[in-house]
């Protein structure tokens, strides 16, 4: 049988219960993931089909979740663009050439993605026939300032000093690297729901490093071109990001039909500042590493703050850690679709 509870709340249209899917939900908790990550480096799972079609229904097969998102890291579009990088167990990816002025940010190229990621297009194409509409997909992208920060910092930064001064010091540079990748994120995000993918997301995971009138100048025009781009898609189209308290109502004007929010914006706050929109969240991820009935405690406190409104899809405020116990998942997710909605 069909599940289209999460599109339904993507739309704002009534379900019966309230939809879940996990941010990271493949991954290092699970013991079958790190099974093959102890035969395959990160890369080679990601641009292989067929490995990343597995991991991406490993959790499916354990939860009964409402969505699926593809297994792929937002670095992928990366490498056609003219960017060498690798990704550093524990630490991250780490960039050999970064940019930081004109000429670099001139050479980078938009990419064709039928012909510069093949690999991810054939792995949506498999997963929405395993999937078989009992399921739906999401694919998802970086955002273009979170990419950025990798590119201009060369490795993952809590402060981004190096981001902040080029957007600055070099705005030209800065915006034709913003572009570029907004260009190349739109193709790569078209073409992954001209592949099947039924929903998409924006990750923007280092975005709460700017203030709102640095998000307004330096990020909201090429965040706003991917989402304007992708309207006669007519899937839904999530905007997430982390440590977004200041910059809710801009990351709505820049696009997105969903809007992913974090644990530290209160569910009930949020739609009061944006209105009728969908959201997604908010559990924080740490809770999950507590027990059972902490883990029931706080996410009926969520889903009292929904209260029974339409639009609402249940999430973490970020990803899953590995060190959660799977337990505490199918807890969760046990917890969720058992409050009935309306």
């Amino acid at each position: 049988m069909m599940n289209d509870r999460f599109l339904r709340a993507c739309r704002r249209e009534p379900i019966d219960r309230t939809p879940i899917w996990l941010m990271r939900q493949a991954g290092r908790y699970l013991p079958e993931y790190r099974a093959l990550r102890d035969k395959h480096d990160m890369l080679t799972m990601c641009r292989t089909p067929e490995l990343a079609v597995e991991v991406t229904l490993q959790p499916l097969k354990r939860f009964d979740l409402d969505a699926a998102i593809l297994f792929s890291d937002i670095m992928i579009p990366l490498t056609p663009m003219g960017i060498d990088f690798a990704i550093r167990e524990s630490v991250g990816p780490i960039v050999a050439n970064p940019v930081r002025d004109q000429r670099a940010a001139d050479a980078l190229r938009v990419i064709e993605p039928a012909s510069d990621v093949p690999f991810v297009i054939e792995a949506v194409r498999a997963l929405r026939r395993e999937l078989d509409g009992k399921t739906q997909l999401i694919g998802f992208a970086g955002a273009p300032f979170t990419l950025a920060s990798y590119i201009v910092e060369g490795k993952p930064s809590r402060d981004l000093l190096l981001t902040k001064k080029l957007m600055r010091c070099d705005p030209a540079a800065w915006h034709t690297l913003m572009d570029k990748l907004a260009q190349t994120i739109a193709a790569y995000l078209r073409a992954q729901i001209d592949a099947g993918a039924q929903a998409v997301q924006l990750f923007d995971s280092w975005i709460g490093a700017l203030s709102p009138r640095d998000y307004r100048e330096f990020v909201l025009p090429h965040s706003k071109k991917i989402f304007d781009a992708l309207v006669l898609s007519g899937v839904p189209r999530i905007h997430f990001g982390t440590g977004t308290a200041t910059l809710l109502e801009l990351m709505k004007e820049a696009g997105g039909n969903v809007i992913g929010i974090d644990w530290r914006v209160p569910l009930d706050q949020a739609w009061q500042r944006l209105g009728d929109v969908t959201l997604q969240g908010n559990l924080d991820p740490a809770v999950m590493l507590t027990s059972p009935d902490v883990i029931e405690c706080e996410a009926r406190e969520i889903l009292s703050q929904a209260n029974g409104r339409r639009g609402h899809i249940f999430n973490l405020g970020h990803g899953v850690l590995p060190s959660t116990p799977i337990e505490n998942v199918e807890r969760l997710v046990e917890v969720v679709h058992g409050t009935i909605v309306g």
